[in-house]
């Protein structure tokens, strides 16, 4: 019996087909990517729609979570079906799908290929307006703010790659197996104007609200209410921020996605439309 079962689950692996799907959402409508009972995540949409295909229900895999409304510029999640389907999947599943999500690719994998899991690189930009737009009040986070200190906010972010342990700047550190994350490259830019700012990061691994969590630190520093010691001081040490206060969701994108063996470029018209600029409009502080 026990050689029996060993068997057939070796030859249900083997007969197994695995897709990964590469998507973009506009978070605004959703309490996060994954499936929970406090509301709709983009997970579930997407699973009940690929039933609706398939006629069978399906289990997806995502390459990592998103809060509610943050929105993704690149996502991946994988698929196993038991067969290749024939017939047009892409067209199908679009068509299916509500506007605010949109899948732009689904690429046949080997079966080990494990879109969270086998993620090296992720990357986030975090958008910001300083002035009042009813066209960008979904899309983009609103502060009011006059006068940065942007020196001030480029010595600080020049400090994230520097550390490594982030539980200072997360939601329930001790709820983590770890908190060590490894942020290569973290830097912002802005618009011709000088009133939209652009925080990009990129790192292995997040925590949870970790970069809204520094991106409302940097900005207390551009506006004088925090020292540059001072945050450096969350860094190195476990001392926790007085003022603890997440950035605004609606800002934040999942921009980036990088596997060993897959790197997509992000379909940049997706962004770019949404947030009214081009990648020549941004220029470094």
């Amino acid at each position: 019996m026990r050689l029996l079962s060993c068997s057939l689950i070796l030859y249900i692996y083997i007969c197994t087909v695995r897709y990964f799907f590469h998507i973009g959402y506009n978070g605004g409508s959703y309490s996060g990517w994954q499936r929970h009972p406090y509301g709709l995540g983009v997970q579930q949409v997407i699973e009940e729609s690929l039933q609706k295909i398939l006629k069978t229900p399906v289990a997806i895999v995502g390459c990592g979570r998103t809060d509610a409304q943050v929105h993704a510029s690149q996502f991946f999640f994988h698929l196993d079906v038991n067969q290749p389907w024939e017939f047009d999947m892409l067209f199908r599943l679009n068509k299916v799908l509500p506007p605010d999500i949109a899948v732009f690719d689904i690429i046949p994998m080997q079966e080990l290929a494990h879109a969270r899991f086998d993620a090296v690189k992720r990357s986030y930009d975090y958008f910001i307006h300083t002035y009042k737009d009813p066209f960008l009040s979904q899309i983009s986070a609103l502060y009011l703010l006059r006068n940065l200190h942007l020196d001030k906010i480029k010595t600080a972010t020049a400090l994230l790659p520097l550390y490594s342990d982030y539980r200072s700047l997360c939601i329930a550190p001790a709820e983590q197996n770890s908190t060590i994350c490894h942020v290569t490259a973290a830097h912002w830019l802005t618009d011709a104007n000088g009133d939209r700012l652009r925080f990009q990061i990129s790192a292995n691994r997040y925590l949870s609200r970790m970069i809204r969590i520094i991106v409302g630190q940097l900005l207390r520093i551009g506006a004088g209410t925090l020292s540059i010691d001072e945050f450096e001081s969350y860094l190195a040490t476990e001392k926790t921020p007085k003022h603890f206060a997440p950035a605004h969701p609606q800002g934040l994108y999942l921009s980036k996605v990088d596997y060993p063996y897959l790197n997509l470029a992000p379909r940049s018209s997706f962004s770019a439309a949404a947030q009214l600029h081009t990648s020549d409009s941004w220029q470094p502080i």
